[in-house]
């Protein structure tokens, strides 16, 4: 570790809503839902946005209303002085995880010494995909821009050059049949995809009943198509009534004809139920020096530990968090019964599943309150989601180590452990 450490004094987020047309924020502008965690933070901190040294932020979806920057629009719409400088940076699902990283690595360096790491995605008015729905060079489009080619998806030489695709003949795939290859080596049946569903949203229904959520939550008053205001007081795709048995009546989400024809012998078993939604959301993490903090009178809440990112098969695609989670153990000298709480992202319950079997993590130390699956996946938020919730997780147990782990497109993911204070 660095002499010089990096704290997290405060993070918070919006509670996360339905990503689609009539979910609570779809009448929000991204960069308005951005500044409204930039604004609660400052607010829950005392802190003056004059001192903030950088503001870094994730976002997934850079088209339309989320591209040219947007940190740089939320930090403005949030009222912070013009001199406050953002960056948005891009790490697919992980983005805002990497902001994490970037900004406690600035504050290490001594390039900082205050600054903010957070996230922002909204699915309802930038759909996942809109990166490739512009005419491509060198390719014909379909009407909307898509590149026509089988299965209703982009060519990997749209996105990736001709010679990445090259490499990986026949093909890039979607996440969603990466992730129906895992449960394939994994032998994981339909059955135990629907249940670890299930208990994502029992144990998201039962954190919000007790309150375990309440601490990290600013709740936005959104204004909605209609002309009234509604606020938006629990995550929104969560279900508590869902079941394995419920589950067990949804169609695979992403067998069709051409991928059929190309993995013959797959037993198709992912669903909309055991994989992550879309939705809408942003989250901000406060990040200092130690001596920062106790100069401005801040309380730390804990201390960013130790970081890696890692790269895998960019077929498989969602195994990198196995090579990022051993790397990050490695390097802090921990090992797996070192730590308490784990947040493992969950995309789709497949790369949770796996995960757990290769690792033998307990499983009741991971994703305590909930995951994705039930809570919601807003792409470029997600990273500083999770973290804002490991936080609460930690503090809730009077625990000292939490890990928490991201797979991301591409082949690639994010680990952070994080210390209690």
């Amino acid at each position: 570790m660095s002499a010089r450490s990096a704290v997290i004094v405060d993070a918070v987020r919006t509670p996360i809503a339905k990503g689609k047309p009539g979910g609570a924020y779809s009448s929000v502008h991204p960069v308005d839902l951005h500044a409204h965690v930039l604004r609660a933070l400052v607010d829950r901190t005392g802190i003056d946005p004059a001192l903030i040294d950088d503001v870094i932020s994730g976002a997934v979806g850079q088209v339309g209303e989320q591209s040219t920057n947007t940190a740089r629009w939320a930090v403005l719409a949030a009222g912070f002085p013009e001199s406050v400088p953002a960056v948005t940076v891009d790490r697919q699902c992980g983005s805002s995880q990497q902001a994490i990283h970037f900004a406690a690595q600035g504050v290490m360096s001594g390039a900082y010494d205050i600054a903010i790491a957070s996230g922002v995605e909204s699915m309802s008015r930038v759909p996942i995909g809109s990166q490739y729905q512009v005419p491509l060079v060198g390719q014909s489009a379909v009407p909307g821009g898509r590149s026509a080619v089988p299965g209703g998806q982009p060519a990997a030489a749209d996105f990736a050059g001709p010679t990445v695709a090259q490499r990986y003949e026949p093909g890039l795939i979607p996440q969603g049949v990466s992730a129906e290859l895992i449960a394939q080596k994994w032998d994981l049946s339909r059955g135990q995809l629907d249940e670890f569903a299930a208990l994502s949203h029992s144990r998201a229904a039962s954190a919000w009943a007790d309150g375990r959520f309440d601490a990290e939550i600013a709740p936005l008053k959104a204004p909605q198509a209609d002309g009234s205001t509604r606020e938006l007081l629990v995550d929104e795709t969560i279900r508590p009534s869902t079941t394995a048995e419920v589950l067990a009546g949804l169609r695979p989400a992403f067998q069709n004809d051409y991928f059929s024809t190309r993995y013959p012998g797959l037993d198709w078993r992912v669903t909309a139920g055991n994989s992550s939604p879309v939705n809408d959301g942003s989250s901000a993490l406060l990040i200092t020096s130690e001596e920062a903090a106790r100069r401005l009178g801040l309380k730390p809440r804990a201390r960013l530990h130790t970081f890696a990112v890692a790269g895998d098969d960019p077929v498989m695609m969602l195994t990198g968090i196995l090579p990022a989670t051993e790397k990050a153990l490695k390097r802090a000298g921990l090992t797996p019964s070192d730590i308490d709480a784990y947040e493992v992202n969950e995309a789709f319950a497949s790369v949770v599943l796996f995960w757990l079997a290769e690792t033998g993590v307990d499983p009741s130390k991971v994703n305590i309150n909930g995951g994705a699956l039930a809570i919601g996946h807003p792409l470029g938020a997600s990273g500083a989601r999770l973290m804002t919730t490991l936080l609460s997780v930690l503090d809730q147990r009077q625990a000292r180590y939490g890990l928490q782990v991201m797979c991301e497109a591409g082949g690639l993911a994010n680990a952070t452990i994080i210390e209690r204070l």
